[in-house]
This record gives structure tokens, C-alpha cells and sequence, in this order.
């Protein structure tokens, strides 16, 4: 691999765990804290942590997907195929993010200022399952650059 290529892997690989990493602490440790916590906490802080997350993970969940594609575009192969498959579960991160949680998030905010609806549980269910979602597809495209740095390579021995 070329030195710009290494730098569009590195580019990946970082973009993309730290993707995973924030979404892996949110859904191990953020998640259970909703839970436990009184619904009027959660969705106070809920709130005012999407606002925080809005730009961020948007700019991972970008810049891991288009890190890869251009990664996938400019080699061939094995390298072609996970790169692009990385790319993919990315933007799936992406997608599922932003027509899933997104949406909820929004209805959530006018909670926190308002009050949960009757159904509030099921919809928070749901919200849940897409944050599940799209850990596991960032944790996967991050699984797959951890791949491609390392395949070929054979440790050395003392």
C-alpha cells in the first residue's frame, strides 16, 4: 500500500472506532444509566446529550463511511471488498441513526419540556433498538479495517 493509501486506512480505521468506541460506551454504559434513572432525568439529559452528539458522531459516522468508500475506490480486491463492505455498515450507522433515533430524539426533547406520552416506553424500546443497530454495524466496519490492516501480516518472533 502506497503512503496516501496508509493514510486513508489510518483515516478509517481512526474515524471509524472512534465510531464505535462512542457508540460501544453509549450502549454499555449510557444506555443502562436511562434505565435506572427516574424518566424525567433520562429525558432531561437525553436532550441536552443529542445536542452534544448532533455534530460529533455526525462527523464520524461521515467521515468513517467516505474514508472508506475512497479507500474501496482506489485499490482492488480483497482490500476493494472490505474497505467497501466497511463503507457500507457505515453509512448504515448513518442511515439507521438518522431515520431512526433521530426522529425519536426529537420527540423525546419535547418530552423533557413537556411530558412522555402513555406509549412512551414502547417508543423508547425502539430507540434502543436502532442504538443497537447501528453499534453493531459501526463495531463491524471497524472489525473490518482491523481486518485489512492486519491480514498478511505475521507477527514476529523473538
Amino acid at each position: 500500500m502506497t503512503t496516501p493509501l496508509r493514510a486513508l486506512h489510518a483515516l478509517a480505521l481512526l474515524s471509524t472506532g472512534l465510531l464505535a468506541g462512542a457508540f460501544g460506551y453509549g450502549a454499555a454504559n449510557l444506555a443502562p444509566t436511562f434505565d435506572a434513572v427516574p424518566l424525567d432525568m433520562r429525558l432531561s439529559f437525553h436532550a441536552e446529550l443529542m445536542k452534544m452528539n448532533g455534530i460529533t458522531m455526525q462527523a464520524a459516522m461521515g467521515t468513517s463511511a467516505l474514508s472508506a468508500f475512497t479507500l474501496a475506490a482506489l485499490t482492488r480486491g480483497r482490500t476493494r471488498l472490505l474497505a467497501g463492505t466497511a463503507g457500507l455498515l457505515a453509512l448504515a450507522s448513518f442511515l439507521i441513526t438518522r431515520l431512526g433515533n433521530v426522529p425519536i430524539n426529537g420527540r423525546i426533547k419535547e418530552w423533557a419540556v413537556t411530558s412522555a406520552p402513555a406509549d412512551h416506553a414502547e417508543i423508547l424500546w425502539r430507540w434502543d433498538l436502532f442504538n443497537t443497530l447501528r453499534t453493531l454495524t459501526a463495531i463491524a466496519a471497524f472489525g473490518l479495517l482491523i481486518a485489512l490492516a492486519t491480514a498478511g501480516r505475521r507477527p514476529r518472533t523473538a
